[in-house]
């Protein structure tokens, strides 16, 4: 069910407009209060005091796929996916070929949207593009976010229902795509995400990591359906200012962005320089800007990089062998 803002008056300063949020949705919706009480680790109280969400709701989750220790700032709140939902769409499609229904090199449509009036039907229209060999749609869908390809894909699996199905199969509880990217884009602005909670076409940013695990440690798909998605996530173009942009050039970056009003995110795997990974998915809404919210995600990602680094160093000093 999702939950509004709307009968805040127009007048309301941000200490009113707080109150309406905490009394709405709980404080720990709209920010993570008192970080150094409910966060043990210094770890975890760095990453809570960047993911502050008096701007607008941030949503953070990471695991280190090695240890298991886990990050999570409002980890189990819905936010919107955007983009990102383009992974599991893409790995639907993966299943589908792994199990003889079509093969890489099979041709399909992109799908192009056609103009019309926001919200002026369920589902935007959309007309048949040129084909393109699956391979080629999910490179493009990955790589730079193509609507049409996802679209095609989209259409090919049966739409968001199997993408749900096949999510809750393997175990990925909240997580729902509702539309296809064509009406999603079309309607976007329906409402403002830093101040309502709308379920369609959301998940947590834990949902999401236990999604990127499960690619990454080959429970959903084979390896070679693996080496197609996880490759493409490495060429990605996209948000260059996000994920990627402080991490140090040893280490390698797997991501997919994902882009709406007032929201931008960015999840993804990060392979460290000793061998080890995490995959991280990061959920900004508000904070004034994309670029300040691209800013936010790149400091987050950066200070998961050196927590995660600096883990097995803290795991050998707290074992009693450590220096000063």
């Amino acid at each position: 069910m999702a939950a509004s803002l709307a009968a805040v008056p127009a007048h309301a300063d941000g200490t009113e407009l707080e109150a309406v949020f905490d009394s709405t949705f709980g404080t720990e919706t709209r920010k993570p209060q008192s970080f150094e009480a409910r966060y043990e680790t210094p770890f975890e109280q760095r990453i809570a005091m960047l993911a502050d969400g008096s701007a607008g709701r941030i949503g953070v989750a990471a695991i280190d796929l090695s240890s298991g220790q886990e990050i999570s700032i409002l980890g189990d709140q819905r936010f919107p996916m955007a983009s990102t939902s383009k992974i599991a769409v893409a790995a639907v499609f993966l299943e589908g070929v792994e199990q003889g229904r079509w093969s890489l090199t099979s041709e399909f449509p992109l799908m192009i949207p056609t103009a019309s009036k926001k919200y002026s039907s369920a589902a935007a229209p959309v007309r048949a593009g040129n084909y393109m060999p699956a391979i080629d749609l999910i490179e493009i869908m990955i790589t730079r976010s193509s609507n049409p390809a996802t679209d095609a894909l989209l259409k090919v699996v049966g739409g968001p229902k199997v993408v749900n199905d096949w999510a809750r199969r393997n175990g990925i509880r909240e997580f729902s795509l509702d539309r296809d990217i064509a009406t999603l884009v079309r309607d976007d602005g329906e409402y403002d995400p830093a101040t309502y909670i709308d379920r369609r076409d959301s998940a947590t940013p834990r949902a999401m990591v236990d999604l990127l695990a499960g690619l990454y440690q080959g429970r959903f798909l084979t390896k070679a359906s693996r080496d197609v998605l996880l490759g493409a996530m490495s060429r990605t173009v996209t948000g260059s200012r996000r994920i990627p942009a402080m991490i140090p050039g040893d280490a390698q970056v797997l991501h997919k962005t994902g882009s709406l009003n007032n929201t931008s995110s960015d999840v993804g795997i990060v392979k460290l320089p000793d061998g080890r990974a995490f995959a991280v998915a990061i959920y900004v809404t508000g904070q004034g800007s994309r670029g300040q919210r691209e800013a936010k995600i790149a400091e987050i990602a950066r200070a998961l990089y050196d927590g995660y680094v600096d883990a097995p160093k803290r795991q050998y000093a707290s074992a009693g062998y450590g220096g000063e």
